[in-house]
């Protein structure tokens, strides 16, 4: 489980929020406005009211311990900035800092955000999938519910031939190819369209397709 924090409680902050809660994630909310964090507290497992700008407030409510950061502050671009440098400094392992333009996005890219998203372009509910599914970290959505994705191969599959791991008829998800690494590690990893007898390598990658939920199951198998 991820300890993640959200800086700012808006209408995508606590749509996120509220994704992330869903999916059993321990959420810190912190937000400026009193009102908004009272009314978080029936959502997340924590909320704090505090200055994002402050390096010591963020101290303070814990987001030293926590694995991602979300910066989700949005019209005060000044707010953002320092939150994100915020974050940074104290180590947070992944920064994603929410951007409303192109510059404002470029900027948040040099003070170090590791992952800058456009809420026009991209939900709320597809970001919480990404922070909550720890095996697929390339997932694209091709139409309502199903989705492509590059997945770390389970740890049931590991091993197995395709037909043996049977991925098909067990979760739903078909297996595309297979992304395999070379004998020479500075070459890039080999494209390989399987068929059932091809074995499935520890170290593989697995291009696959299914429902969001089913591939999301599948990245979490053990």
């Amino acid at each position: 489980m991820n300890r993640v924090a959200i800086i700012g409680a808006g209408r995508f902050g606590m749509a996120l929020a509220e994704s992330l809660s869903e999916s059993g994630e321990e959420v810190l909310l912190f937000e400026r406005n009193g009102s908004l964090v009272q009314s978080a507290l029936n959502v997340v497992s924590s909320a704090v009211q505090g200055d994002a700008t402050s390096a010591r407030a963020l101290e303070d409510a814990g987001l030293r311990e926590c694995d991602v950061a979300v910066v989700a502050i949005g019209s005060n671009v000044e707010a953002s900035l320092l939150a994100t440098a915020n974050c940074k400094e104290l180590g947070v392992g992944t920064v994603i800092a929410k951007a409303t333009s192109e510059l404002h996005g470029k900027i948040l890219e040099k003070l170090g955000a590791d992952q800058v998203i456009f809420p026009d372009r991209e939900s709320a509910h597809r970001l919480a999938r990404s922070i909550t599914n720890r095996g697929a970290f390339d997932l694209l959505e091709i139409s309502e519910g199903y989705s492509i994705a590059e997945i770390k191969v389970p740890e049931v599959c590991k091993d197995k031939t395709l037909a043996q791991a049977d991925l098909r008829n067990r979760t739903g998800v078909t297996v595309l190819c297979i992304r395999r690494l070379d004998e020479n590690p500075k070459k890039p990893r080999a494209i390989i369209v399987p068929g059932p007898n091809d074995q499935i390598h520890a170290d593989d990658k697995l291009i696959v397709f299914g429902t969001t939920k089913q591939i999301d199951n599948l990245a979490n198998e053990s």
